[in-house]
């Protein structure tokens, strides 16, 4: 497979980081990148452990069809969800954007994730035996996930 570059080539002090095909739902991670964009990086990060802790829920926009509601949710998007796989293999990306900018020299407090996407990623075959010697494709479906951290106040 060829190399997969950033969707964004940002100017000035900028951190990136991308993780490479997470065996994570492709749903879920949208979701959880949407509700990042804007975030200061500890913040995120402070948001991203409670989802795995199951105190802060996600709030689901786009796919929202039967998702119950959740107490604490901003008004107006009653509907959300714990995904706490998608959120702890996001978490790794977001430390490593972080550790990124330490290296750069920039200042770890001023840091905003200013760009946060998913990407599908490769579809990897499977197949799950079924009885009188039938078979059944269950594939995995991968997704890569990148994030771009702007220095900001």
């Amino acid at each position: 497979m060829g190399r997969l570059n950033y969707s964004i080539n940002p100017g000035g002090r900028s951190s990136r980081a991308m993780g490479h095909e997470l065996h994570i739902s492709q749903k879920h991670a949208r979701e959880i990148c949407l509700a990042l964009r804007g975030m200061k990086a500890s913040q995120g990060q402070q948001f991203l452990e409670e989802v795995i802790a199951l105190r802060k829920a996600v709030p689901f926009r786009r796919y929202a069809r039967n998702v119950a509601h959740k107490p604490g949710m901003t008004t107006g998007w009653p509907a959300g969800r714990y995904p706490q796989k998608a959120a702890r293999e996001i978490l790794v990306v977001l430390k490593n954007a972080v550790a990124n900018a330490e290296y750069k020299g920039m200042e770890a407090e001023k840091l905003r994730i200013g760009f946060a996407n998913t990407k599908k990623g490769r579809t990897l075959p499977g197949w799950m035996p079924r009885a009188m010697g039938r078979a059944t494709p269950k594939n995995t479906e991968t997704v890569s996930v990148e994030l771009i951290l702007t220095e900001g106040v």
